[in-house]
C-alpha cells in the first residue's frame, strides 16, 4: 500500500488517482474556510506558487468534522480562491477522523502519527509526502505552513 492507490475526489465531482503526482513531493492538508487557521491558506497558496515549478503540489481537503465549513465542497473552494486566492486543487468535503473517515486520512494517520492520538485534532493539519509517496512529516495546525518550508526544500 502506498500514496500513489488512494483515489480522491476534486470539488466538482471529478475522480482521480493520486498516482497522477508520482515523482512530485505533496502537502495534504485537510482544511475549514470557517476557522480561525484559515489564513493559513495564504501561505500555502505563497508555498506552492513558489515551489510548484519543482514539483511541489499542494492538495486541499475540506472536512466538516470540527463544524467550521461551508455546507459544499464548491462552496468551500470558491471561498478559499475568492479570500485566499488559492489556486491549488480543492477536493469534495470528507471525514477525517472516525468509522467515515476517508481511507487516504486513515493511511496518513498511520503513516505519521499523532502526539498522544492518531486522530487529527484540529483544522490545517498537514502531511508532507516525499517524491517517492512516503509520508515523511506531519505538522500541527499551529505550525504555520512558512515554517515547513526547510522540510520543503529537503524533499525538492
Amino acid at each position: 500500500m502506498s500514496i500513489y492507490n488512494f483515489t480522491v475526489t476534486l470539488e466538482d465531482g471529478t475522480s482521480y488517482s493520486l498516482d497522477k503526482y508520482k515523482n512530485q513531493p505533496m502537502i495534504i492538508v485537510n482544511t475549514a474556510t470557517k476557522c480561525g487557521l484559515a489564513p493559513q491558506f495564504e501561505q500555502l497558496e505563497e508555498l506552492y506558487k513558489r515551489y510548484q515549478s519543482q514539483g511541489l503540489i499542494i492538495l486541499g481537503f475540506p472536512s466538516n468534522q470540527f463544524k467550521q465549513e461551508v455546507a459544499s465542497a464548491s462552496d468551500a473552494a470558491q471561498a478559499c480562491r475568492n479570500t485566499y486566492g488559492v489556486t491549488f486543487p480543492m477536493h469534495q468535503i470528507i471525514d477525517i477522523n472516525g468509522p467515515k473517515a476517508d481511507p487516504l486520512f486513515d493511511y496518513l494517520k498511520k503513516q505519521a502519527p499523532g502526539t498522544l492520538s492518531n486522530a487529527i485534532k484540529w483544522n490545517f493539519t498537514k502531511f508532507l509526502i516525499d517524491k517517492e509517496g512516503n509520508v515523511v512529516e506531519r505538522f500541527a495546525p499551529q505550525t504555520t505552513p512558512m515554517k515547513m518550508t526547510s522540510a520543503i526544500e529537503a524533499v525538492l
